[in-house]
């Protein structure tokens, strides 16, 4: 099994033993919504660090309810009152509807544009498999577009990209508007970039109702690849913007730890909290952040990771065909090759 989805089958196991103990709730609307508000106040893993008063949160929105509240309208009700949690793992799914939070990445500039890139870049061209689309630039750039965690990065189609690309300089690996999937293909693409066992980061989980109740921190680390495997040791830069959520968070995170790799574009849109699932008297689920995610330096990584050349996409000059962030990550390669090739 994959290390990381090892390390988070133990965190998971142990939360739920240790703090996710079995409460009776009458099914009715009061009820529910009491058993949504206690559920997200004894395991939910970020109210404190989001300066979030939840006993505030329950005088505004538990008024709104009564006995004869339909489901419909508590529903809305729930979902308004887990929008203050401001996290886009968070949700409620009924028979009718699930809620979703969006201002994590609605309030912020999309710096990306899928035609522009395809159009202009690629021309609509390049190899596409297993999630991937890549292609040779000019002056001997990789291009490679990761577009969601959801997609497995089977060995094979790792092998094959990086054996094509092998002779480019550098790569461009952009994962803008990658709302993430599997942590475990983190991972697996991770250790292609590298030639030693690195520490990725840490996780901790709940262990007790109490906000501030958590375990210590677990390490994980993540190792190359096999030998007889293709890896890429050059240089690489790595596309995010706010769309950039969840798994893809977590690989920018890692991906920026390692020497050879420089992240250019937005914030990255966070979502590190492993999410974990639970129910309602009703039978409706609700999905929340149970363990937090850590970087490398012990740093919380769920409000987003930070580039190191920051870049909005500009407007006027995608109309021109120009993606200016994916022109900033050439243009540094670029420099990059000159640099070595004075050396």
């Amino acid at each position: 099994m994959n290390k990381l989805l090892s390390v988070i089958a133990i965190i998971m196991t142990l939360a739920v033993a240790s703090c996710h103990h079995v409460e009776e709730w009458p099914d009715d609307p009061v009820g529910n919504f009491d058993a949504l508000w206690t559920g997200i106040d004894r395991h939910y893993c970020f109210l404190d660090e989001k300066g979030i008063d939840w006993d505030s949160v329950y005088s505004v929105y538990r008024p709104q309810v009564s006995d004869q509240t339909d489901p419909v309208a508590l529903f809305n009700i729930c979902s308004d009152m887990l929008d203050e949690l401001r996290d886009g793992h968070v949700n409620i799914t009924s028979p009718f509807a699930t809620s979703y939070y969006k201002k994590w990445w609605s309030d912020y500039p999309q710096n990306y544009n899928e035609r522009l890139v395809d159009e202009y870049y690629l021309h609509f061209g390049g190899f596409t498999r297993g999630g991937f689309t890549y292609a040779i630039l000019p002056d001997s750039i990789a291009y490679v577009r990761y577009s969601t965690f959801a997609s497995t990065p089977g060995d094979a189609t790792l092998d094959w990209m990086l054996m094509l690309l092998r002779d480019c300089h550098g790569m461009v690996f952009d994962i803008r508007d990658n709302g993430g999937g599997s942590i475990s293909y983190v991972e697996t693409i991770v250790s292609r970039f590298i030639d030693r066992r690195i520490l990725a980061g840490y996780i901790t989980h709940k262990s007790g109702p109490g906000h501030n109740e958590f375990s210590e921190p677990y390490a994980y680390y993540f190792d190359p690849v096999a030998d007889g495997r293709f890896r890429w040791d050059k240089p690489v830069v790595v596309l995010t913007n706010r769309s950039t959520f969840s798994a893809a968070n977590n690989f920018a995170s890692v991906m920026s730890s390692l020497p050879q790799v420089t992240l250019i574009g937005d914030r990255t849109g966070g979502g590190s909290g492993m999410p974990f699932s639970s129910e309602m008297p009703c039978g409706w689920s609700y999905r929340f952040s149970a363990s937090p995610v850590y970087d490398a330096e012990m740093r919380l990584t769920e409000f987003g990771v930070d580039p190191d050349i920051r870049v909005d996409l500009d407007p006027e000059m995608a109309l021109k065909g120009i993606d200016t962030i994916l022109e900033t990550a050439l243009e540094f390669l670029r420099n990059k090759e000159t640099d070595s090739d004075s050396r």
